[in-house]
């Protein structure tokens, strides 16, 4: 079983690699390690495409942020409960069509901490955009993996990929057709792997997966608790701008009314409880909490433990 404290045989990190990729912490008595993927250059209106530039200008000056694109990041996370090793998310894998040499860097990472992909006993899918799925089809990994590895996904959402609806999404070219192409991808490869459930299901000892929707049909987060002490991985759920502006729309949101419905919930039930959040898109290493402001919500970014 991997030690989230002592990685064995490290795989040295690249020259030209200055920042932090990896970021570890206890959730009572569960091991977390939030693995970064790399990040996603992406244009600014993904981050809400119902509203004009004019409103969403000023969030952007604020932030400090480029009007035009910015890069989002993209966080995985491997968990230790009992005697599973749980990876939540498998990042986006390799897809040179793109052209995004910064992100698909998973694997990789995963090596430098000094987990084998023997050990994962359970993947978590919180949902099937390339972004999620694509490293488990990065060449030579299916090999690595345990013949009785289980892939957990919401029924909802397998079912959704078989014939997916982009109507109400606004993505940049290119991508709706690699979405596809990933999605059939991976069942093809994985699907004696998975292991659906419809609503809720524990995978391990305080780890457990919950269908929300909205972002995609089968969409997920996975909550972990232990010890008085509880953390979310919200999968898609949140984006940066999600908290001051619950409202507006991302453009990968396949249903972005039902999304906004899900995010203030889950906002609104993480500020009231003061639970950990972590987040696919939030900046590395995303953990943090959330408060509310007003009419909004405030992220509140934890202090790093050394």
């Amino acid at each position: 079983m991997f030690s989230l404290e002592n990685p064995v045989t490290p795989v040295a990190p690249a020259r030209d690699e200055l920042v932090p990729s990896r970021y570890a912490l206890k959730v009572g008595d569960i091991d977390v390690l939030v693995v970064s993927d790399g990040v996603l250059p992406l244009p600014t209106q993904m981050l809400g495409h119902n509203v004009p530039q004019s409103e969403r200008a000023p969030w952007f000056e604020q932030m400090y942020l480029p009007q035009d694109a910015f890069d989002w990041a993209l966080n995985v996370m491997v968990v230790r409960s009992g005697d599973r090793a749980i990876l939540i998310d498998a990042g986006l894998g390799m897809d040179p069509d793109l052209q995004l040499p910064r992100a698909g860097q998973l694997i990789r990472r995963l090596g430098a901490s000094g987990i084998d992909l023997a050990e994962i006993t359970d993947v978590v899918i919180t949902h099937m955009h390339m972004d999620h799925i694509g490293g488990l089809l990065v060449d030579g990994v299916k090999a690595q993996l345990r013949p009785d590895l289980q892939i957990h996904i919401a029924a909802a959402e397998v079912a959704f990929w078989k014939s997916p609806d982009f109507t109400r999404t606004n993505m940049p070219p290119g991508f709706p057709d690699a979405l596809r192409a990933t999605a059939t991808h991976f069942w093809a490869e994985y699907s004696s792997y998975v292991r659906t459930f419809e609503d809720e299901h524990e995978v391990a000892p305080g780890v457990v997966v919950r269908r929300t929707g909205g972002h995609t049909p089968g969409h997920s987060v996975v909550r972990l608790a232990s010890g008085g002490q509880a953390l979310t991985f919200a999968g898609d759920a949140v984006f940066a701008v999600g908290f001051d502006q619950p409202n507006w729309h991302n453009g990968f949101e396949h249903d972005p009314d039902a999304s906004a419905r899900v995010r203030i919930a889950l906002l609104q039930a993480l500020a009231g409880t003061g639970e950990l959040l972590v987040a696919t898109h939030l900046p590395f290493p995303s953990v943090g909490r959330v408060s509310v402001e007003g009419d909004a919500f405030r992220w509140v970014p934890v202090f790093w433990d050394f």
